[in-house]
């Protein structure tokens, strides 16, 4: 086949039906179909490309679309897979266009499954690969240990999706927050309350991006996240695709066991002669201490292989790890507020006269600003149409995040504002330790960090840390119960408390406490943030509005420490450990930790049946 890029249509000319809204209650098979694509104005654009007739091409799909708003006459910018009716004129024509970028072969983006376990597998229950953590990264990796007949263990801390969704509105109706089912932990992982988006911009030469879409359509996601330029499914999707996924792990010989929370990873010394780096002892894997939290029963299972598809929030198994001796690194992250204001002001500055197009739908944006104190500022995890949610799962502590349904239908849009820090801004008083680990552990720590700042190096916990002061100052300016601060933009900009709401009003449940958000973030976010809104202000008409809101705080951006592997995918000096997806510091989103969990399985399915590795 061939695939040609950058076939433009006008707005206008594509067809456009009223429907529903997708995920309506009273959704249809009619309500699900995608809007039909201008097949034969795109066959003519083809057939004018390659200087052919348009009988000559026997089929036409739309492989991505997407939209280009620089101008004032919107265009619809496709990309197109195409057959021949003479197959030979095909290999003639990719010939003649060898150098046009926009006219090349279609690439095989099928998955191609480096091993499979054989009849019988395995000999042995401890050969099992477990996967700790069923989020995106969890989910796939499970998935596809069990298309390879490895037969994977699922150990999730949380709770299956349907409950885990009871108990996250227990916090945001009730103020009532269940530590081990929230936002962050069960069933679907963080990225199950979110907008559910589905693209990223890491490399992915084998298309395993496209699996992670396949599977998630498969399960029920829409069929038009195969080709939209910036494809979402959002939370209520979301839920029934998790539970097909996992209901077709558990066919093919998987196993999931939710409430199941590891305390200690069990090792052993690594044979004589294996790697690890300086300081750190080889060990390999030998089982698990698991947890039911249900029961409160305890076990040890056996694990040669373990895959650890923890999510950015698993503080308490990052603490495990590093006691356990497991190599772990600070990374920076960031730290900001969720702003808000009304879709239709993004969508009029964005979309100008074809705002409220259906095709359109929410319009979305990206914003970044480098400020003069050297601190990069930049929106993070834009929801259109959407909310912004309670996402602490620690007691005491508030934490923001945004979420959007499949319809981005809601009256604001709302985004993370955040700006970049590094390790050298992380605490090394003893006292923030002991605030955020305890009186032993943060002492402890305290001590090991200020040792290692005496080597110029930064504790791996750091972060942490730092997350932890912010959370608990948010909570205490919040007013103690899971309300967030507030402010509005007029007021951040003038230095002044807030006192009451103006034409936006905040979707944060529990609620807003308006006040003063320099009292929780720190004096280099607020400054930069500053600096940063009247320029945004002038890349989109009212971004800068006085009555925009904005609610802190933002902390979860992504995780802030890597649980650094090798080429393998295993950690640098615990053989049988597999580090994968967000909270190991190797995905930011449900695309990118997904193909992560699909890299991490293909590895253990190669160690495992012994196959060779790739060329």
């Amino acid at each position: 086949m061939i695939r040609i890029s950058e076939l433009k249509l006008p707005l206008t000319a594509l067809p456009v039906e009223t429907r529903r809204a997708s995920d309506a209650p009273t959704e249809t098979d009619a309500d699900r179909l995608p809007t039909p694509h201008p097949v034969a104005e795109l066959r003519r654009l083809a057939a004018q490309a390659l200087g052919i007739a348009e009988g000559q091409i026997a089929e036409l799909q739309v492989f991505k679309r997407s939209f280009d708003a620089r101008k004032a006459e919107l265009l619809a910018v496709f990309i197109c897979d195409l057959s021949l009716a003479e197959p030979a004129q095909e290999t003639e024509l990719l010939a003649k266009f060898d150098k046009n970028p926009h006219i090349q072969r279609t690439p095989d983006m099928s998955w191609h499954a480096p091993a499979h376990a054989p009849a019988g597998w395995p000999a042995d229950q401890a050969e099992r690969p477990v996967v700790v953590g069923f989020g995106p990264c969890g989910i796939f990796a499970a998935l596809a240990l069990a298309q390879l007949g490895l037969k994977p263990i699922v150990l999730e801390r949380g709770r299956p999706v349907r409950q885990r969704t009871k108990d996250t509105w227990g916090l945001w109706r009730k103020k009532v927050l269940t530590p081990e089912s929230n936002v962050q932990y069960g069933e679907g992982g963080a990225g199950l309350f979110s907008d559910g988006k589905l693209y990223s911009q890491i490399k992915d030469p084998r298309f395993l991006g496209r699996k992670v879409m396949q599977e998630f359509v498969d399960a029920g996601a829409p069929p038009e996240i195969l080709y939209m330029a910036h494809p979402h499914i959002g939370t209520f999707k979301l839920v029934k695709v998790v539970e097909a996924m996992r209901e077709k792990i558990i066919e093919l010989g998987g196993e999931i066991r939710f409430e199941q929370r590891v305390t200690e990873l069990l090792l052993e010394a690594a044979p004589t002669g294996a790697a690890a780096p300086a300081g750190f002892q080889p060990q390999r894997v030998r089982g698990l201490k698991v947890l039911d939290l249900a029961s409160g029963a305890v076990q040890q299972l056996a694990a040669r292989r373990v895959v650890l598809a923890l999510g950015h929030s698993s503080r308490d198994t990052f603490a495990m790890l590093h006691d356990a001796g497991v190599f772990l690194e600070p990374k920076p992250f960031s730290i900001g507020v969720r702003i808000e204001h009304p879709q239709s002001v993004i969508d009029q500055s964005l979309w100008g006269r074809h705002a409220g197009h259906p095709l359109l739908g929410a319009a979305a944006y990206k914003l970044v600003h480098h400020a003069n104190n050297g601190r990069a500022v930049y929106s993070f995890c834009m929801c259109p149409g959407g909310t912004v949610v309670a996402a602490t799962s620690e007691p005491e502590r508030v934490v923001t995040n945004g979420m959007s349904q499949y319809s981005r239908a809601e009256r604001n849009a709302n985004a993370g504002l955040v700006v970049a820090i590094d390790p050298s801004d992380y605490p090394l008083d003893a006292e923030t330790w002991i605030a955020a680990f305890g009186a032993a552990d943060g002492a402890r720590y305290a001590a090991e960090a200020q040792a290692l700042q005496a080597k110029g190096q930064t504790h791996p916990l750091a972060g942490v840390v730092f997350q932890r002061q912010l959370e608990s100052r948010a909570f205490e300016v919040g007013g103690r119960d899971y309300q967030a601060p507030g402010q509005l933009v007029g007021d951040f900009l003038a230095g002044t408390p807030s006192q009451q709401f103006g034409a936006v009003q905040p979707s944060y449940k529990p609620g807003v406490k308006l006040g003063d958000l320099s009292q929780v973030l720190p004096g280099f976010a607020v400054a930069a943030m500053r600096e940063a809104l009247p320029v945004f202000g002038r890349k989109i008409r009212g971004y800068d509005m006085a009555d925009a809101v904005m609610t802190g705080i933002e902390t979860r951006t992504s995780s802030p420490l890597r649980i650094t592997r090798g080429e393998d995918c295993q950690s640098l000096n615990v053989a049988g450990l597999y580090p994968a997806g967000e909270g190991a510091g190797y995905a930011g989103g449900i695309l990118s930790a997904g193909v992560d969990g699909i890299k991490v399985a293909e590895a253990i399915a190669r160690a495992a049946v012994g196959a060779p590795e790739p060329a």
